[in-house]
């Protein structure tokens, strides 16, 4: 391999290292943010207000929120993220519903990830979220799971020859 493309594959890869970090960072935030919030308003009422929110987020925010609440995916493609989230949130409690509605406030009030990370910073902020631990909770799990792969793939394998040894013995 060339040494220039070897340099932009582990740029590439360093590059979605980072990503994948800022990512579960973020949903960690979000995660700690809602646990901040009380429960104050009528079940119906978060109901209502969490609907019409639903109803005008776009499908990818939607899935967001699916794998936050870990609600899988949707079965077969007659079931869309909408529906599986609907049906989620008419069963929640109220506790739950506030939660899915700042969580909802917090993507909806993001349209780009400039805007979605400043977002999420402001929602921090407000309900006294650390994002310095959230974030270096996260690296250091993600340092943790490379050790274990690199442990992984440098440990040897058994050979065949020594595997009929202690058959035949």
């Amino acid at each position: 391999m060339h040494p220039l493309d070897e340099a932009q594959g582990f740029a590439a890869l360093k590059r979605r290292r980072e990503e994948a970090i800022a990512q579960v960072t973020g949903l960690r935030v979000l995660s700690a943010i809602t646990e901040a919030v009380p429960v104050r308003l009528m079940k119906r009422d978060l109901l209502f207000v969490v609907e019409r929110l639903c109803a005008i987020l776009d499908e990818r925010r939607l899935a967001i929120i699916i794998r936050q609440h870990n609600l899988g995916k949707p079965s077969g493609a007659t079931v869309s993220p909408a529906k599986l989230l609907s049906a989620f949130h008419r069963k929640a409690d109220e506790s739950t519903l506030g939660r899915l509605l700042v969580e909802l406030a917090v993507l909806q009030s993001a349209s780009s990830s400039n805007e979605s990370s400043k977002a999420l910073r402001e929602a921090a902020e407000f309900y006294k979220v650390d994002v310095g631990a959230i974030t270096a909770k996260v690296k250091q799990e993600f340092a943790t799971k490379d050790k274990a792969k690199a442990a992984k793939t440098a440990a040897p394998k058994p050979t065949a020859k020594g595997a009929k040894k202690t058959v035949a013995a």
